[in-house]
């Protein structure tokens, strides 16, 4: 019977080293060395490397999901908006939960267009519920939610991984140009533009 506490200081300890290094960091024999363990007893926990990379894309994506749920506008556009916000804060605040949470190559990982298609992804069901409530009351274009909130979510995310790859000379100038692009991103989505 494994044990769950063990199991948790395997992920905390991964967790730490992912923090400090990304995926570099990632060495069962650290991994062990830091829990105190030796690296097979690791694999009583998580059946292999892969099995704990899983784990670590899904504690990213939780962080992500609580940030979701913490957005408490029932305006569906100004939920919109405030869930571009809340990516912004992740990406910046927490990087190494969201390069775990989006860019983590994971085998767990959510693939578009089944799994968000079928609700798996509760952020993206919600974003597609707020797209949704908007294009029943008429104030988004009646496109379909999952494409839209695709487009949102890729513009979300490109822009994020412009700042991190430098493309961006400072984090003012880059806050400044990602909302203006959000803004404009939600505003071509409505059937009518804001003056």
């Amino acid at each position: 019977m494994q044990s769950e506490p063990t199991r948790n200081r395997i992920l905390d300890a991964a967790r730490d080293l992912f923090d400090a290094e990304g995926e570099e960091g990632l060495s069962m024999r650290r991994i062990a060395g830091a829990v105190g363990i030796t690296p097979m007893a690791i694999y009583r926990h998580y059946a292999d490397k892969e099995a704990l990379k899983n784990a670590l894309m899904l504690d990213g994506m939780a962080a992500w999901e609580t940030r979701v749920k913490a957005i408490m506008t029932r305006a569906p556009l100004e939920w919109l908006e405030q869930l571009g916000v809340a990516f912004l804060e992740f990406a910046l605040t927490e990087p190494r939960r969201y390069e775990a949470a989006f860019l983590l190559k994971a085998s767990a990982a959510r693939q578009f267009p089944r799994d968000i298609e079928e609700g798996r992804s509760p952020a993206l069901r919600s974003t597609i519920a707020r797209i949704t409530q908007a294009q029943a009351s008429g104030l988004l274009i009646p496109a379909p939610p999952v494409q839209m909130a695709l487009h949102l979510a890729a513009l979300m995310q490109g822009l994020v991984s412009m700042y991190r790859a430098g493309r961006f000379t400072e984090e003012a100038e880059f806050r400044a140009a990602y909302r203006r692009a959000l803004r404009h991103c939600l505003d071509s989505f409505r059937t009518e533009t804001r003056p």
